[in-house]
């Protein structure tokens, strides 16, 4: 056997022993303290895996009296088995592992290589995460040298770059063209490649140059030499002139294109350019001119704020030329920002020759060109660090829409306000300096005539960390949210004078108070008969019975025997109440009430509420009680949302408008926590699983979701944006 014995005086004896005979990694399988020292039971570590143990003894036929066995050796036995039996199944699972390590890393491999190849040759790590999740199994399966991996890869860039189907569709339309962009990106050759290719197509006699460039010196003559090489006419419009003011010299001229003045897209006076280019009857046709040579940060950057300009003027810019793509180190920047943001492509630029160094963008060659140009190493280090994104609400959303269409409709239908509460995201797409005065617009209209019921009115205060005060929230006709709630200083000043205001310009007849109204505020509502609840503190005092006491002392030995049960913080709870009449100190008969919420099932209670209405209304005021109650943990739902949202944004989004943004969305959470029909559960249900997550509160759940969609509906609509006719 080979498990050996050795016996010493202590442990330091032994163990010398036991590296003699058996080396250093000798296995100690057993050791006990006996009468003469110290005991152990060790083996070679090479002998374990051929050691068999002892059989066990065969039972007699007869009985007979035997030795029982050494109860250490078999204890180190049973211990050496399961090392056996472990070491078996380790081996088992190495071989496992080896066998299916080829197509671990054949897989992990696959995706890496074409990952890396986006990265280095300049598309972003946001198209590159977006590509690579459909990348089928079977390809990731397949080895390194596999063509077919690649050809899926630049099958999928070509499916994202959108283009002309042909030239026809573009300059057998007849129109006004500008085109726009910073300065110095070609737009003066690039309006005579156009007008060359329009004349080969239809001659000199329908077609007219116009420049608004005044500025650069010799701009006009340029353009000139273009307009008598090609035989047309050229008008000079100024920058702040409509396109109509030409409109009587324009007579017969079937296509006319305008070269505009180049801006940098940080100049305000972008807005005011696209804005004269749209303020005529006349509809002009943009197109943004993209510098390949450019650094992606300037191209996004191009990209978002003339597309912002051209919102802010009611208008779309949705197409663009690539030019200068022979200047180019890499192509892949510029086609992935024209992916991302849904652009179409209408040419492509590699040259100054007129019209030969033009081309109809054609997704094969483009994409051929970007995949073939690798990022330069210094470059490629530099750009680890900051890698192009998208904006977030832009990410993971853009196969959800037709579930999203249904959601955002279905939202809408049910939820009074929600319609306006889309207008307000939109504003965030424009430019901040004119998102006030269209939130001004927006805000005179609303709301709706007869769509106000009541209004839970705010803490006159500034929320607890914040630099904004809780807007307030409107009831409906069902005592629903409203899903655009009010700004506080935007209200009148005093709690009699915007009380009154309310009523007389909404209708609203139900006030909901933070705390009890001020003398003049409480006699104007008495004399106008409107229903009124007011949460006032413990230490508020009252008359009862002719004595003066608070409101705690009134309650302090009630036993509540009454209770409704209610949603409050995103929790299923009840309302335990008591009330009592009493009068203020005017003589205002009044009811005193005394809520405690509490945990269902614990007893546990969670908060307490004082309030003061109206003696005339009587006990059914209780509803509103619990509405009041339950609007409770809308600040906590607007401050997240608000933090979301400045997480989120680049800094341009006005504090109003995000507010309200963040408001709305908390209202509207509110509004589908607390109903209990069908229709409600159904929405919830739909948020919830929109996200994809799952959460312990169903409130913050919600939220999380609603913001995901109004973003996920931002991304849609930019990709979505571009017309679909000529589309290839």
């Amino acid at each position: 056997m080979s498990v050996r014995r050795f016996v010493g005086a202590n442990s330091r004896d032994v163990m010398r022993q036991v590296r003699e005979a058996l080396g250093e990694d000798a296995l100690i399988v057993a050791n006990r303290r006996t009468e003469g020292g110290v005991e152990i039971l060790a083996m070679a570590d090479e002998a374990i895996d051929h050691f068999e143990p002892s059989p066990e003894p065969t039972p007699p036929e007869t009985p007979v009296v035997s030795p029982a066995q050494d109860p250490m050796q078999a204890m180190s036995e049973r211990l050496l088995q399961e090392m056996q039996d472990m070491r078996a199944l380790l081996a088992s699972n190495q071989s496992s592992n080896a066998a299916s390590a080829p197509q671990q890393a054949a897989a992990t491999g696959t995706v890496a290589q074409l990952r890396q190849l986006l990265w280095s040759v300049g598309f972003g790590n946001e198209l590159a995460d977006e590509l690579l999740a459909g990348l089928p199994e079977p390809l990731k399966a397949l080895s390194g040298d596999s063509e077919a991996p690649m050809q899926w890869l630049r099958q999928q860039l070509m499916e994202r770059l959108c283009v002309l189907s042909d030239e026809a569709s573009f300059f057998d339309q007849t129109g006004i063209v500008a085109l726009v962009g910073p300065t110095g990106v070609g737009k003066t050759t690039t309006t005579a490649k156009l007008a060359a290719r329009f004349v080969m197509r239809h001659g000199t006699r329908p077609v007219a140059l116009v420049t608004t460039d005044s500025f650069r010196i010799g701009a006009h003559e340029q353009l000139r030499i273009y307009a008598r090489l090609l035989d047309t006419p050229m008008y000079a419009l100024d920058a702040e002139q409509p396109i109509d003011d030409l409109l009587g010299r324009l007579q017969g001229k079937q296509w006319v294109i305008i070269d505009t003045v180049g801006m940098s897209q940080r100049d305000q006076r972008v807005i005011e350019q696209i804005a004269h280019l749209q303020g005529g009857r006349s509809r002009v046709r943009l197109v943004l001119l993209l510098n390949a040579a450019s650094q992606p940060e300037t191209l996004e950057e191009v990209v978002l704020r003339y597309r912002q300009a051209a919102r802010a003027a009611g208008a779309e810019l949705d197409d663009c030329i690539i030019t200068k793509q022979d200047e180019a180190g890499r192509l892949a920047p510029v086609l992935d920002i024209v992916m991302r943001h849904g652009m179409r492509v209408l040419f492509g630029s590699n040259g100054q020759q007129v019209p030969e160094d033009m081309a109809i963008a054609a997704p094969a060659a483009l994409v051929d060109q970007a995949l073939s140009t690798a990022m330069p190493q210094r470059e490629r280090a530099q750009s680890a660090d900051t890698p192009m994104e998208m904006p977030r609400w832009s990410r993971d959303v853009l196969g959800q829409g037709r579930r999203l269409s249904s959601l955002m409709a279905r939202l809408r239908q049910r939820v009074t306000g929600f319609a306006e509460l889309e207008a307000v995201w939109d504003l965030a797409s424009l430019p901040s300096r004119v998102q006030g005065e269209r939130l001004d617009a927006l805000l005179a209209a609303y709301p709706a005539a007869d769509t106000t019921l009541g209004m839970a009115w705010s803490a006159r205060r500034n929320e607890r960390g914040c630099d904004w005060a809780m807007p307030d929230i409107g009831l409906d006709s069902d005592g629903a949210w409203l899903a655009l709630p009010w700004l506080q200083h935007r209200h009148a000043a005093g709690w009699q004078p915007r009380l009154a205001a309310l009523s007389a310009s909404s209708g609203v007849a139900v006030h909901l108070l933070p705390r009890f109204p001020e003398p003049d505020a409480l006699v104007w509502l008495e004399a106008q008969h409107l229903t009124w609840v007011s949460q006032v503190a413990p230490s508020h005092r009252i008359l009862f019975h002719h004595e003066r006491q608070t409101i705690r002392q009134l309650f302090s030995d009630s036993v509540l025997t009454h209770h409704v049960g209610l949603r409050f913080r995103g929790q299923s709870v009840q309302l335990w109440t008591a009330y009592a009449e009493v009068e203020d100190a005017s003589g205002c008969a009044l009811l005193a009430w005394y809520g405690e919420v509490r945990d269902p099932e614990s007893a546990k209670v969670v908060a307490r509420r004082y309030w003061l209405t109206p003696a005339r209304l009587g006990a059914e005021v209780l509803s509103l009680l619990v509405t009041q109650l339950q609007s409770d943990g809308l600040s906590a739902l607007t401050r997240r949302a608000w933090q979301q949202l400045k997480e989120a944004d680049s800094g341009d989004l006005n504090a109003e408008v995000r507010l309200l943004m963040a408001s709305g969305m908390a209202s509207v959470v509110g509004h589908l926590d607390v109903a209990d029909d069908e229709g409600a559960q159904t929405l919830r249900g739909d948020l919830l699983n929109l996200s994809g997550t799952s959460r312990r509160r169903r409130d913050t759940g919600m939220l999380d979701a609603l913001v995901y969609a109004f973003m996920a509906r931002d991304a849609i609509r930019q990709m979505g944006s571009v017309s679909r006719e000529g589309v290839a």
